[in-house]
């Protein structure tokens, strides 16, 4: 096999036709890699992604030929797929107000360009989720384009297929949390090209590092929400003295567990299984 990528928390793998991913236990915030793995994020991100790839399986097609074809010392963390032709952009989702979408609301009254109706205070839920992509970028952070942008980047019959499949993902998505007490109040998508030009999901789905997870039963607008996600480890740094420029700090071992609670706590959840 071939290491074709090293990313801030994935590592992909050419082999044969196939590529294979695999999810690391590394933890990155604002870009950075912190020096301290949460022990088992990249299994339980893997097995959330599959049970999603699962479930979404009748809206878009999905990279995925194989959990089990990958060799054993990446078990459980690793997937085997198609080699796509990916998007230059991500493709987010939101239903709800935070993060950098509160912030440009609280400026303009706006998310990517998008008018949002007044009032909305943090953690609101909008009226109708709506579609704020954002660059991939390679180097630095990512930032909001509005859809003629994306029209631009890659046309505009494509531009318009996958902001109506990232919003039926999200939709549909958030309708079975929300089953299961889970609010996703907003998720980042990654779609490809195959071969043959199909449409095609990839990337993670619906994980706790591509998706901003609150439990619905203490959902209160007007505050920071309790995370279920990556943002819990994001609060945390941002009470230290660090300029979020690497080297990142190290993670203090209750951070550590308390993080991997919650990654454990939201697979479980919306998957109903018990995390072995």
């Amino acid at each position: 096999m071939e290491l074709l990528h090293s990313g801030k928390v994935r590592d992909v793998y050419l082999d044969g036709e196939d590529l294979i991913l695999v999810a690391s236990d590394r933890v990155s915030v604002y870009d950075v890699v912190l020096p301290t793995p949460i022990p088992d994020k990249g299994k339980i991100l893997t097995q959330l992604s599959l049970w999603w790839f699962d479930q979404l399986a009748t809206l878009v097609p999905n990279h995925v030929i194989s959990a089990t074809d990958v060799p054993e010392e990446w078990a459980g963390r690793a997937i085997r797929c198609r080699r796509l032709d990916m998007m230059p952009v991500e493709f987010i989702a939101r239903g709800y107000l935070a993060g950098l979408g509160l912030k440009e609301y609280q400026k303009y009254g706006t998310v990517s360009g998008i008018s949002l109706p007044p009032g909305l205070v943090e953690g609101s839920r909008l009226p109708e989720p709506i579609f704020t992509p954002t660059t991939k970028a390679t180097v630095g952070h990512d930032e909001f384009i509005t859809y003629d942008d994306v029209t631009t980047a890659i046309g505009a019959e494509t531009a318009a297929a996958l902001r109506d499949l990232t919003l039926k993902v999200y939709t549909h998505g958030a309708a079975l949390a929300a089953e299961r007490g889970v609010i996703i109040a907003d998720t980042k998508l990654e779609f490809g090209r195959a071969a043959d030009g199909t449409l095609v999901l990839g990337d993670e789905v619906l994980t706790s590092d591509s998706s901003r997870f609150w439990p619905a039963d203490s959902w209160e607008p007007g505050r920071p929400q309790h995370a279920l996600d990556k943002q819990f480890v994001r609060d945390w740094s941002s009470t230290l003295d660090w300029d979020r420029t690497p080297p990142g700090p190290a993670v203090p071992e209750e951070i550590v567990q308390a993080t991997q609670a919650r990654y454990i706590d939201v697979y479980e959840r919306i998957t109903g299984k018990r995390w072995e």
